[in-house]
């Protein structure tokens, strides 16, 4: 379940025409989040997978709000044996008036998007003119930003960032933490990332080890910033037209004949003070909505300084199911690993009566199913869905690895509070059956 600092940060990429899917650390987002742990500590992105979603530990309650367009604030406070919270603060310089916030209107996928990453077709990044604003005859446009903190308590850690919109190819990100707990008190990652469509590259460096690094990712296909090379219209298809925020220019975001999309990236790392390095490289196969069959992505990563190789294949099996498995080996330790895991959305029955919301909310609730549906056609939208046949009522995930090692996770909705609770389970017996039980609570208004 998404945080509501992270919704909020989700809708200022879209706002700001960012796709983060179209980057080599995002490239086995479908079933592995995780897997560029370059640094010691780095704060996450939220990204939910179909085989490493976490499940809650204790109870948790996150309370939230949107208070302007501009600014959100959200606390919470868990119970894990001991009692702890944290305190969240978010500014951003572009204003989100149209960005629903009250748990009670947004539909569930909202908090909940599906893990299945459907790739869309690329498009085009913004004309550098959309971000001019003149007056007078002097420019007086401002880059986008976005400031964000988080403080913990008891611990005392400070979670901070930094996100600068320069260009329209380009976007500026600075992380930082301050733990006493952490070598020198703390750590900053600072990345510069370049996206033109066909490719992007990310430049890094980091005061832990004084880290250096870059990567890149290349999709092979069509340039979307050439629109009339292979990409004419087949007559059934539709065409989005949408109003850029900035200007109010009128923009068409097609889907193009493409079926599918090869990609391959790598990345390289080294620090300065310990003297190490590494690198990473990986590919990924996955269909676009124009494929006719099931949507499928496949992806397969190798470390050669580890020796450790990585496989998975998701497939959407159904607008309600999503399956996905993965397969690790290492060459030099023959250590092996495998991986599956599924996603379930169960619908609300057609005669069931909502009674939470009068006629006035359910009418909200319709034109923010619209919304999301808008922004997911931009290819913006990070795992924004539809259904068919009725509202959505909750949805189940299970995993399960070769150690026999089961996570469950449901999440659902009970009057205005969104809820996720979930269990991990050793089903071969042992000392301890069940490793984990939690329950986490939402409500933002």
């Amino acid at each position: 379940m998404l945080d509501f600092t992270d919704y909020v940060q989700n809708a200022f990429y879209e706002s700001s025409h960012w796709n983060r899917n179209n980057s080599y650390g995002t490239l086995t987002a479908t079933s592995q989040g995780k897997r560029f742990m370059i640094l010691r500590i780095i704060i996450p992105f939220p990204i939910l997978t179909l085989l490493d979603f976490p499940t809650p530990l204790g109870l948790r309650l996150h309370i939230s709000a949107l208070s302007t367009p501009q600014f959100a604030s959200s606390y919470s406070l868990a119970s894990t044996g001991l009692l702890c919270g944290s305190l969240s603060y978010l500014y951003t310089s572009l204003a989100l008036p149209a960005l629903p916030s009250a748990t009670r209107s947004l539909p569930l996928p909202a908090f909940t998007p599906t893990s299945y990453r459907q790739l869309l077709p690329l498009r085009p990044p913004d004309p550098p003119w959309w971000w001019e604003i003149w007056h007078a005859g002097r420019r007086i446009d401002n880059r986008d930003a976005l400031l964000y903190g988080r403080l913990y308590l008891p611990q005392s850690t400070l979670e901070a960032l930094y996100l600068r919109r320069l260009s329209p190819t380009t976007q500026l990100k600075v992380n930082a933490v301050s733990d006493v707990r952490l070598p020198n008190g703390g750590s900053v990652l600072a990345l510069l990332a370049q996206d033109t469509g066909q490719w992007s590259a990310e430049y890094m460096y980091s005061t832990d080890s004084a880290l250096l690094g870059v990567r890149g990712l290349y999709n092979f296909g069509p340039d979307p910033r050439n629109p009339g090379v292979g990409t004419k219209l087949p007559a059934t298809e539709t065409v989005v037209e949408e109003v850029n925020v900035r200007t109010g220019a009128r923009e068409s975001v097609s889907g193009g004949e493409q079926v599918s999309r090869f990609s391959a990236g790598a990345e390289v790392y080294y620090g300065l003070l310990n003297k190490s390095g590494g690198m990473s490289t990986g590919v990924r196969f996955a269909t676009l909505p124009a494929h006719t069959g099931f949507p499928y992505t496949m992806t397969l990563t190798l470390n050669p300084l580890m020796g450790n190789l990585s496989s998975s294949y998701s497939v959407r099996a159904g607008d309600l199911l999503s399956l996905s498995s993965r397969f690790d080996f290492n060459v030099y330790s023959y250590e092996s690993g495998v991986v599956m895991g599924m996603e379930l959305w169960k619908l609300r029955d057609r005669g069931e009566k909502d009674g939470r919301l009068s006629r006035e909310e359910e009418k909200q609730l319709e034109r923010t199913k619209e919304t999301i549906e808008a922004r997911r056609r931009r290819g913006l939208v990070e795992g924004a869905r539809t259904t068919r046949g009725g509202d959505i009522a909750g949805c189940l995930k299970v995993r399960v690895n070769q150690r026999g090692i089961v996570g469950l996770l449901w999440e659902g909705r009970v009057k205005e509070l969104v809820y996720s609770c979930g269990a991990s389970i050793d089903i071969r017996g042992g000392k301890d059956i069940i490793n984990g039980v939690g329950l986490e609570l939402q409500y933002s208004s």
